[in-house]
């Protein structure tokens, strides 16, 4: 078990600052809700979305949804060319922990399952996502979480050691794998969680 005092805090992205979800925009695509769970569930499927997180260039994605499902084209079209209505805002107060925390000076990165151009996108949005020290975006570099090497690519380019840092993340196999390449590592599932308690606990001043 990692016992030393971190020093840096990574956060994922995702529904940690921002508040994801592509039904923010196919609610108002689809009146109905089960089509659009069924939509969701069968063709725009998290399985699809992932691999744009992993790299996939966006136009050869919808060009593949398109010719299975050519029905579809203008809602498959939709998550690409209207991203931003999947971000309904931010987190507010991780947001501002966030914020805190560069403000007394510790050292802050972020891992996020991201594609690249949408990630550039969100930084115009949200600029606040343009101040972190160092970004690993898994769409740049072909890696996802909870893959180890995502983390000790992390590590390795910005010159940390895993035991400094604590990771905060929504998904519990990212957790759990950052815990297991040494980190210090906070499940973040809801807002139920208060993160500047949780960091406090550590030793940050927030």
């Amino acid at each position: 078990m990692n016992t030393r005092q971190p020093t840096t805090v990574v956060f994922d992205i995702g529904n940690v600052l921002l508040r994801w979800d592509p039904r923010h925009l196919y609610r108002t695509i689809f009146e109905d809700e089960t089509e659009m769970e069924w939509f969701l569930g069968h063709v725009c499927t998290p399985a699809w979305n992932v691999e744009q997180d992993r790299g996939r260039d966006w136009d050869e994605a919808v060009a593949l949804l398109v010719n299975e499902h050519p029905r579809h084209e203008s809602a498959i079209r939709a998550f690409h060319e209207r991203w931003p209505e999947t971000i309904s805002g931010t987190y507010e107060q991780n947001v501002a922990l966030l914020l805190r925390l560069r403000g007394a000076g510790v050292p802050n990165y972020s891992i996020t399952n991201f594609s690249g151009p949408k990630f550039s996108l969100a930084k115009e949005l949200f600029p606040f996502l343009a101040g972190f020290d160092g970004v690993i975006v898994s769409g740049d570099e072909r890696l996802l979480k909870p893959d180890p090497a995502i983390y000790h690519l992390l590590v390795d380019r910005y010159g940390l050691d895993a035991a400094d840092c604590v990771f905060i993340d929504d998904s519990r196999a990212n957790v759990e794998t950052a815990r297991a390449v040494g980190m210090h590592a906070i499940h973040y599932p809801d807002e139920q969680v208060d993160l500047a308690v949780e960091l406090r606990r550590y030793g940050f001043p927030v």
